[in-house]
């Protein structure tokens, strides 16, 4: 398939590579492709990525193109607040096992490299490449870091930068025969398709109302669906919102599945409608069908780049609800939904395309 941008020179006699991602689940899945072709570029060598311990449990046993998970410790503004609380003996300490790692490259892949550089540059690799913003100090090889680009581009563009050409643009996660026994053992199967909401979402302001969920979890009942709602052990409460808000129940699975067990359950549904948020991307990267609920600049950024399988409903809301400032560069001190006026029938419409297309 054609490049994403023309590659630079591979680095000669790479033996190990480092990835530097500690963000959240959508941020991991954002970068599959980025991996692969790395992965189909330097065929030999250990890619190591740098990041959250849950990535080394996830990925674990799994086939892909990463061998091995570091968890990097707590680092302000490389998977911490810029203002959090850091070891600086432990940080020492990493960073001296690091370079006895010997990597041949480090890759920059975190956000645009304010922080994140100066942690890549301390790595004591070959070549360091990556992402750069304007106030970010220099790599060996750098691209512009724009914020409002889509991530999966984003993410080929910097592995582009050592050789490593695009290969598909279409995040995969290999689903394994734990991830099916657990997701089984929670909600076997039955006869009926299974749709799985995703009503949760770290951001407020990226939550469709729990209410609107209620009347979609109906509707598709009404279609013959099996509805199973998702979320964290913290997102009881919204859960249970959901839920009271139904005429029929659904099957709630508010922190009863792994990781692992999740990515079972998606790769088994018929179709998942979320806000914006790591379990829709997961559930594209195994094969679900889905239709997100996006606010607008979330759209250009975390966005699926087909429409074969997966269908979005957009607001196009600037102005905060409460204040009504604009907040496409600036955020305000409010958490109001800025999705919230997404109506029911279009996503209603989006979903029953999908199952249509999915049932002939």
């Amino acid at each position: 398939m054609p490049m994403v941008e023309a590659p630079g020179a591979r680095v000669a006699d790479t033996r190990k590579i480092a990835v530097l991602r500690a963000g959240g689940l959508g941020d991991l899945m954002f970068t599959l492709p980025a991996l692969d072709a790395l992965r189909a570029a330097y065929p030999e060598a250990e890619i190591v990525l740098l990041g959250k311990p849950w990535m080394a449990e996830l990925l674990r046993e799994r086939p892909g193109a990463v061998d091995r998970v570091v968890a990097i410790p707590t680092a302000r503004g490389v998977g911490a607040a810029p203002d959090a609380d850091q070891d600086d003996a432990a940080l020492a300490a990493f960073f001296a096992r690091m370079h006895g790692e010997r990597f041949d490259i480090a890759l920059q892949m975190h956000g645009g490299g304010r922080y994140s550089n100066p942690f890549v540059s301390r790595l004591g690799a070959r070549t360091t490449a990556g992402l750069r913003a304007a106030d970010a100090p220099p790599l060996d090889r750098s691209m512009p870091y724009v914020y409002h680009q889509n991530e999966r581009l984003r993410q080929l563009e910097a592995v582009a930068l050592v050789g490593a050409p695009a290969r598909s643009l279409a995040p995969r996660l290999a689903v394994t025969s734990s991830d099916l026994a657990e997701a089984d053992a929670v909600v076997p199967r039955s006869g009926a398709p299974l749709v799985v909401l995703q009503p949760g979402c770290t951001d407020p302001r990226r939550r469709w109302p729990a209410q609107r969920f209620g009347m979609l979890a109906d509707a598709l009942h009404a279609r013959g669906i099996s509805v199973a709602i998702n979320g964290t052990r913290d997102e009881a409460a919204l859960i249970r919102a959901v839920r009271a808000s139904m005429a029929r129940d659904a099957i709630d699975l508010g922190g009863r599945l792994s990781l692992g067990g999740l990515t079972g359950l998606m790769s088994r549904a018929r179709l998942v409608v979320s806000n914006d948020t790591g379990p829709l991307h997961l559930a594209e990267a195994v094969g679900a069908t889905t239709v997100g609920i996006y606010w607008l600049t979330n759209l250009a950024i975390s966005g699926p780049l087909f429409r074969t399988r997966h269908r979005y409903a957009l607001s196009t809301r600037v102005a905060c609800p409460v204040c009504g400032k604009p907040n496409l560069d600036e955020r305000c001190a409010h958490d109001a939904s800025f999705v919230a006026d997404v109506p029911l029938d279009v996503v209603l419409a989006q979903a029953v395309d999908l199952l249509d297309d999915a049932r002939a």
